[in-house]
């Protein structure tokens, strides 16, 4: 039987703040810049934003001000954003594989790879560059999915898997094996016939759909023409009153492609707050909320000089079958 990896923590600490660098373009010309900065950045209302003037964390063209505006075209703006406390996250293992120019980790579950929701210095790309400077993802988990994160030294490198990892993989050059626990299937789900080691294709495209707190965000759109085809192939493992195991393999790489597929045929990750039956989200979640089961257990990809790169991320207890000891 496996060991579980114990991961470390960096516990919670005040950042160091961030600027937010924005150019004023003609169709916002003439609007007071509370406005503009209420339409571009959501998460705060104009009255909110006259706060922010009245602190002098606004800049218009290299000049604090402190009083609304009304802006005009090429205006260059500035918001510096005071320290906040980032939350405690994983420290970045050390790598699975390293041949000098890609990296690949087994991401905890936990740890966001790249900055946002809150997250600015304590996420997977600041510790990649602290150790490993010219380092960057080449694509991207979840926050609270686990498991093969993969990272390239060299631009080349990093353009052409980035390709690989996204598109479709018909000819098999590169195979993504995910492990989930799912919530029991709603009556209608095609879910329901399958029996252990039985598979299902799974075709839902994927689109930017509306959403309260965000403006918009990546959901099933099966009706929209501008949607991103997708593609996945579910295979039960095991199954159970409180959740079905299932193994999932991707020939696409859309944002949150699995729990969105897996909701929108009846059967959500177990503990998803975000897509609910049918893969439309859920108004007041946001796209880091946590409480699912999802890891990238297996990657198999062939590389520029025809060598075949397998790997496997050990799994988490949670996603163990019976099978696996």
């Amino acid at each position: 039987m496996t060991e579980p990896v114990l991961w470390t923590e960096l516990p919670e600490a005040l950042n160091r703040g961030h600027a937010y660098l924005d150019r004023v373009t003609p169709q916002d010309a003439g609007q007071p810049l509370s406005e503009f900065y209420a339409a571009r950045y959501a998460h705060s209302s104009g009255a909110v934003w006259l706060q922010r003037l009245a602190a002098g964390e606004i800049c218009r063209n290299g000049q604090q001000l402190q009083a609304d505006v009304a802006l005009a075209a090429g205006d260059g703006l500035v918001w510096h954003r005071p320290p906040w406390q980032e939350a405690a996250v994983p420290v970045l293992p050390s790598p699975l594989f390293d041949d000098g120019d890609l990296l690949v980790f087994d991401k905890p579950s936990g740890l966001p790879v790249l900055p946002a929701g809150g997250f600015l210095e304590h996420t997977l790309l600041a510790q990649l560059q602290g150790r490993w400077p010219e380092a960057r993802p080449v694509h991207r988990l979840g926050r609270f999915t686990s498991g093969l994160l993969v990272c390239a030294r060299l631009p080349a490198s990093r353009a052409w898997l980035s390709a690989l990892l996204r598109e479709s993989t018909a000819q098999r050059r590169c195979t993504k094996t995910y492990r989930a626990l799912l919530q029991s299937p709603v009556p209608e789900s095609p879910l329901l016939a399958l029996e252990p080691d039985q598979q299902l294709s799974l075709t839902t495209p994927i689109g930017r759909c509306a959403h309260a707190r965000l403006g918009s965000i990546w959901a099933a759109a099966p009706t929209d023409p501008a949607a991103l085809p997708a593609s996945s192939a579910l295979r039960l493992l095991e199954r159970d009153e409180r959740a079905w195991l299932v193994e999932v393999t991707i020939a696409t790489g859309r944002p949150h492609q699995i729990r969105i597929h897996t909701a929108a045929a009846g059967a959500p990750l177990l503990g998803d707050p975000l897509y609910g039956p049918g893969g439309g989200a859920q108004a007041g979640a946001l796209p880091g909320d946590g409480g699912y089961h999802l890891h990238a257990h297996r990657l198999q990809l062939v590389c520029p000089d025809g060598d075949l790169l397998a790997l496997e991320a050990p799994l988490p207890e949670a996603l163990r079958g019976a099978a696996d000891g």
